[in-house]
């Protein structure tokens, strides 16, 4: 009797087995990959539930979808972006974004390295860090975020191969913008003493 229960058994688990592989290989491969937002010092993933609202566009789908933002270099959403920044952030980070309170953005330099990429600058703006970097998701929209973003990134100055948000080829043809007269003079000031 024990000998039949465990040739049952293996009967049963070689099937279970074969069942398994034909319900993977069955699988769909329709399903589209989500990206995993996380806060950005307690690594917490992001709770979408609440937070200001706002439209749904193509951008927003393809950026919670790949965490690439379709905003970066597009004229349009570049100007709005400034405008959302002067009142959002500027106080924090100036008006040329050369850092006040906050520190400068348009700079290879990350407090968090991970904002040198769209998907970790998006957890910093949008779900908040240390310090006086409080969480924006209920003073901005998503799709205001990442316009927001795409303004500070076009304004970076510092050297093409460091803007590592951009594919390979683009950084080799990336034409830094001109660094602010505020933080041109703060940086030799400090280069002088240290």
């Amino acid at each position: 009797m024990i000998k039949n229960v465990k040739s049952l058994t293996s009967k049963a688990a070689c099937l279970l087995g074969l069942s398994m592989i034909t319900a993977v290989s069955l699988t769909p491969m329709t399903a589209e990959a989500q990206v995993t937002f996380r806060n950005a010092t307690t690594g917490d993933v992001i709770d979408f539930s609440f937070g200001k609202k706002g439209e749904e566009t193509e951008a927003v789908k393809h950026f919670m979808e790949t965490a690439e933002n379709l905003y970066n270099q597009d004229e349009e959403a570049i100007t709005i972006g400034q405008d959302l920044y002067m009142t959002a952030c500027s106080g924090c980070h100036g008006h040329h974004v050369e850092g006040k309170l906050g520190p400068a953005l348009g700079d290879a330099y990350w407090t968090y390295p991970a904002g040198r990429y769209d998907k970790g600058f998006f957890e910093i703006i949008y779900d908040g860090a240390r310090a006086m970097m409080g969480p924006q998701r209920n003073n901005l929209s998503i799709d205001e975020i990442l316009q927001v973003m795409a303004y500070v990134r076009s304004v970076y100055w510092d050297e093409p191969e460091k803007a590592l948000w951009l594919p390979e080829e683009e950084r080799a043809k990336l034409v830094p913008a001109e660094m602010p007269a505020e933080f041109k003079e703060a940086l030799e000031n400090f280069n002088k003493t240290h």
